[in-house]
Parts: C-alpha cells; sequence; structure tokens
C-alpha cells in the first residue's frame, strides 16, 4: 500500500480549512498532520476537530503558530507544506517556499480547479487585491441591485471561525441576534452586520460544501463575498474585483490578490475621488498589461457621517476596520479621513494602549495616531474597551463598520463613519449585472 504524503498547511483560519476540506479531507494520498496559524492573534492551540477533519482522522488535527513550522518538519517528518492564506506580499510568499524547500519540503500554492466549488446557482463574486479595497460595500450595492430587479439573493461570507470549529460548521445571519448566537468576534462583525441591516440573508462557517447547499436552497442568486484578496471559494460566473489606487502597484505584487485581477471579469478602480491621478493611471496601467479583456469601473467610496456637529473642530480618536490597518497594511482609513474633512485634531492611542493591543502597535508600527478596532476575544474588547474610555477628547470617529455601542460601554460620543460605492462610469454595475443576468 503506497505510503501518504505528510503534509502541513500554513493558514490564518480560513483558506487553509476550506483547503482541506476541498482536497485532503478523505484523501487516502496524503495526510495533514499540522494546522499552523498567523496573522490572527488567539488562533492557535486548537485542534481541527475530528468532527470536521473526518475519518481519517480519528483525533483531528493540531494547530501551531506559523514560526514552529521548522521543528513541526522534523516532528512530523512532513514531505509537503501548503500554503493557505492571503494578503502576502511576493516576496514574503518565496520566503515561505525557500523556507519549505530548506527543510526538504514540497512547497505548494493550491489552484482553483482543486479549491472552487461548483454551484447550481449563479455566483457572483466579490474579491480584491488587497484588505480593505471595498469589497463589503461593493457586496451590499450589488445584493441591492439584484434584490430590487427580484431576486432572491443570499450573501455568503469568506470564513472568520475563530470560536469552537465544531458550533461554526454553518452559520446563519438574519438578525443581530444572529451575531450573539454565534458569538462574534468584532471582526466578524465588522463583515456581518451591515449586510444583516441591508436585509441581506448571509451564510458562513467552516465547511463551504455544505454552507453552498444551503444557500442553494435560499437563493436565486449568490454573491460570495471574500476575504483579505483571497480568491473565491465559489467557482463564479461573474467574477468582480477592487483594486485601490491608494496603494498603486499592490494589485501585481500581492498573493493571491494578482490572481484575483488576472481572473476579473470586472475591475473596480474604487477610491478615486481621494487618490492621486498619478497612482490611478499606474493602476489602470497594470490593469492594461495583465488583463486588458476586462471591463474597467471608476468608482468612488462616499463618506457619510452621523453626526459632524460632534466632531467639527473638535478633539477626536479615530478608530479604524482592524484588518484593514495591520494585515493590510493602511495607516489611514474612513475615519480618518472624515476627521481631515472637519478639521479635527487626533488624539494619539499610543501612550494608553495596554494588552494585546500594545503587542498589535509593536508588531504593525506604522498604526501610528489610529487605534485598530480589534476584539478576537472577549479579553481584547475589553482592552479595546479601556484604551478608548482612558483617551481625553471630545469623541470618538469610529470607521469600524461596526456600532460599538452595541458590545461596549463608551464614556465619550461615538460618531459613525459610513463608506458607500459610488460608480462614476459608464458602463455601470446595474447595466452589467442585468446583461448578466439575461445570458442565464
Amino acid at each position: 500500500m503506497k505510503t501518504p504524503k505528510r503534509a502541513i498547511i500554513l493558514g490564518a483560519a480560513g483558506r487553509d480549512f476550506h483547503n482541506f476540506n476541498l482536497f485532503f479531507r478523505n484523501n487516502p494520498d496524503y495526510r495533514v498532520v499540522a494546522f499552523t496559524a498567523a496573522q490572527i492573534e488567539g488562533i492557535t492551540g486548537r485542534r481541527y476537530p475530528r468532527e470536521l477533519a473526518g475519518r481519517l482522522y480519528p483525533g483531528g488535527i493540531p494547530i501551531f503558530p506559523e514560526e514552529d513550522l521548522p521543528n513541526l518538519v522534523k516532528r512530523y517528518n512532513a514531505d509537503i507544506i501548503v500554503l493557505s492564506y492571503s494578503d502576502l506580499p511576493h516576496f514574503h510568499v518565496m520566503h515561505r517556499a525557500s523556507l519549505a524547500n530548506s527543510l526538504g519540503c514540497d512547497f505548494w500554492l493550491m489552484g482553483t480547479k482543486s479549491t472552487m466549488l461548483k454551484s447550481k446557482k449563479p455566483v457572483i463574486a466579490v474579491t480584491a487585491v488587497r484588505t480593505g479595497c471595498g469589497k463589503s460595500p461593493t457586496t451590499r450595492y450589488i445584493c441591492k441591485i439584484l434584490q430590487e430587479m427580484g431576486e432572491k439573493v443570499v450573501a455568503v461570507r469568506h470564513p472568520m471561525p475563530y470560536g469552537d470549529l465544531r458550533k461554526q460548521i454553518i452559520q446563519r445571519y438574519e438578525t443581530h441576534q444572529d451575531l450573539d448566537k454565534y458569538k462574534c468576534t468584532i471582526e466578524e462583525r465588522e463583515e456581518y452586520e451591515a449586510l444583516i441591516d441591508s436585509t441581506t440573508l448571509l451564510f458562513a462557517g467552516v465547511d463551504y460544501g455544505k454552507i453552498l447547499k444551503e444557500a442553494e436552497r435560499e437563493a436565486d442568486i449568490i454573491v460570495f463575498d471574500g476575504g483579505n484578496n483571497d480568491l473565491p471559494f465559489f467557482k463564479p460566473d461573474l467574477h468582480i474585483v477592487l483594486v485601490d489606487p491608494h496603494r498603486p502597484g499592490h494589485e501585481i505584487s500581492y498573493y493571491p490578490g494578482e490572481t484575483n485581477l488576472r481572473m476579473a471579469d470586472v475591475i473596480i478602480i474604487n477610491k478615486e475621488r481621494t487618490a492621486k491621478k498619478k497612482d490611478i493611471e499606474l493602476v489602470k496601467y497594470n490593469i492594461k498589461k495583465y488583463n486588458p479583456s476586462a471591463i474597467v469601473i471608476d468608482a468612488a467610496s462616499v463618506i457619510t457621517v452621523s453626526e459632524p456637529n460632534l466632531i467639527k473642530g473638535k478633539s477626536v480618536l479615530v478608530i479604524e476596520d482592524g484588518p484593514t490597518l495591520t494585515h493590510g497594511g493602511m495607516s489611514y482609513g474612513a475615519g480618518t479621513i472624515a476627521a481631515r474633512q472637519f478639521n479635527c485634531s487626533i488624539a494619539d492611542p499610543r501612550p494608553h494602549i495596554l494588552g494585546s493591543i500594545k503587542k498589535i502597535y509593536k508588531r504593525y508600527p506604522h498604526l501610528g495616531r489610529v487605534l485598530p478596532a480589534m476584539g478576537y476575544s472577549k479579553k481584547q474588547v475589553r482592552e479595546l474597551e479601556r484604551i478608548i474610555n482612558s483617551i481625553k477628547c471630545d469623541a470618538v470617529i469610529a470607521g469600524t463598520p461596526i456600532d460599538l455601542r452595541r458590545i461596549m460601554k463608551v464614556n465619550k460620543p461615538i460618531v459613525r463613519i459610513g463608506y458607500e460605492l459610488k460608480v462614476i462610469s459608464r458602463p455601470g454595475l446595474e447595466e452589467i449585472i442585468r446583461k448578466f443576468l439575461k445570458k442565464l
């Protein structure tokens, strides 16, 4: 009998589990001996449970920190290292490949044929070349268009399973109570709340084969809402990809964002009204070079302010979307832009940071005078609350998509910043989607 190849999957609690489920779970030619975890706080030390791992893994699969990789290769006599997470600069990917090869292992990047599920229903996928390009407002925009056309739409979000994996196999979100039911982190709420508010039924979880079957029962059309700059989990019939001229050149220098750029049917250049002309032109040059057949849409991210009178000319603390600032690499977001528009003085949170959030500032020194909305655990949410309440200022500008007042008590006014997609060229998304539907 052939001896199975022994694999270690490098991940961040999402793509890694999906790749395992689709390719490795019931494959007798391979044994996944370990997962490693990076990017996300507090997701190591768990096991991928036997209920998800399948019959070949009665004890489940352990999850270790990625920095333990050399020791893990020796301990488990691994043959293959599989990179299965996203938003990595190309040189970082090759550093991982070089490490794998130096340890004697093959290095794998899994392609779309091995990792995409085919749906019985039409799929529109929304992905990006980097974290923080504007996928979420674009997904909401598309869902609204489809709903106004009379289509029954279900959104399926890229996974964010940071809790008990056995309880997160399939998650169905219809109300805010469902966010509490599944004990969602701040990071999950940032992606889910606004879709729920727009009355779009949402699925997420761990096992996307099972999730797809559930979504198909309730949908005429499925909109897959990607995470980071990852590839779609479902084979798209229409693939819409966002690029960000605030980070020109990143569309061809990050993995797997460049893959999305090359695969796209439609490319949306977002945030154009706050970007430099030369940066927009560079992005357009790269699109033309690497995917000349794509339809290109010019767009803006329109910022709304809930109570501008509370911040105009005032001292404010700016809180931004966590992943956009951390592995997304941005030093500002919609909250900072709003603070500048209203001539605010921005309070410096750094003298007040503590606990796990202090480690985040050490890891991401570009953060500066903005506070990332970190909350991967109850403890981290409480740390964030203590930091906010210890800072002297007139108000908080919340650039995170969630209402922080639902999960913490803050001792100063919170002004929420919204951002919505505005298409500023033709053909627009509505025309493209109508044409897509006619072909079905």
